[in-house]
């Protein structure tokens, strides 16, 4: 892996971060599966008049929809509503040692000892950071875990698939996710026009910033960077993802970090650290 993608990759990563911000302040003026609705739509329209796909995608882009969109974002944003921005940065990072440790049974990708040794300290960082905030109750944290898997499959299938190009994609696995993320909108938020109405500056801003530059431009250099990558040398980057959202919280919401914070963030480097070293040699 060379330095322009792993520059990337942490890029991508603090457009993440960005969007759970904006996303925690978005779902107080609009539903959190509204809002991915008008998200996935409005990537779809951005970018599916300007791609094309093959049939033998479709079966997997529905996957990719189902997995990424429904599961991932379609959860993540639920949880938001009920669970503190930064407790919900933390644990849905549990979806970076997941995704490994599936590689290694899928793909036979080697983990190798420093490397398990390094996703064991990202884990205990996680745990460590997680007691600062208010942990969330059963519902919001079984939504977290949820999303986490998705995340963790949906990069497990992105490898699998036919190649596709990264715009494609987002953009079509995007169109396909509309439909049953707007079931699930009417069936649990109800009518739709009286929120949408409703909505003021952080709620629309949310949906745009977490189309335009979420989805459609660091998802796209996310999907690119898997394509060329091993996933257990791309997938541990995420996990610098609570770190900048603890750091932006402080900066735009006024939170503070306490002892456990520093902590957590100290042994989530370490491990991410220890797991990119470990790469090194095999990529020379």
């Amino acid at each position: 892996m060379n330095m322009i993608d792993r520059w990337l990759a942490v890029g991508v990563v603090a457009c993440w971060a960005g969007t759970l911000v904006l996303v925690k302040q978005g779902v107080a003026e609009m539903p959190p599966m509204l809002m991915s609705v008008m998200r996935f739509t409005l990537v779809a329209a951005l970018v599916v008049p300007f791609t094309r796909i093959g049939r033998r995608h479709i079966p997997w882009l529905l996957l990719v929809s189902f997995t990424f969109g429904t599961v991932h974002f379609g959860l993540l944003f639920m949880a938001l509503g009920l669970a503190e921005v930064g407790t919900s940065a933390v644990l849905v990072q549990l979806g970076a040692p997941m995704a490994s440790l599936l590689a290694c049974l899928v793909f036979r990708e080697p983990l190798g000892l420093m490397r398990a040794f390094g996703l064991a300290l990202t884990v205990a960082g996680v745990f460590v950071l997680a007691q600062g905030p208010t942990f969330p109750g059963f519902l919001p944290l079984a939504l977290l875990v949820a999303s986490a898997a998705g995340w963790a499959v949906t990069n497990l299938v992105v490898k699998l698939m036919p190649p596709l190009d990264a715009m494609a994609l987002t953009g079509w696995s995007s169109l396909f996710c509309v439909p049953q993320l707007a079931v699930a909108a009417l069936l649990f938020e109800g009518d739709p026009w009286p929120h949408l109405a409703a909505a003021g500056w952080h709620g629309w801003s949310a949906v745009v910033y977490s189309a335009v530059v979420s989805s459609v431009m660091a998802y796209g250099v996310w999907y690119w960077l898997l394509a060329r990558n091993p996933v257990n040398a791309i997938v541990p980057y995420s996990m610098l993802n609570p770190v900048m959202t603890i750091g932006l919280g402080v900066l735009v919401v006024g939170e503070s970090i306490p002892p456990l914070k520093i902590a957590g963030t100290v042994l989530i480097l370490g491990g991410v650290l220890l797991v990119l070293r470990q790469r090194r040699p095999a990529a020379a």
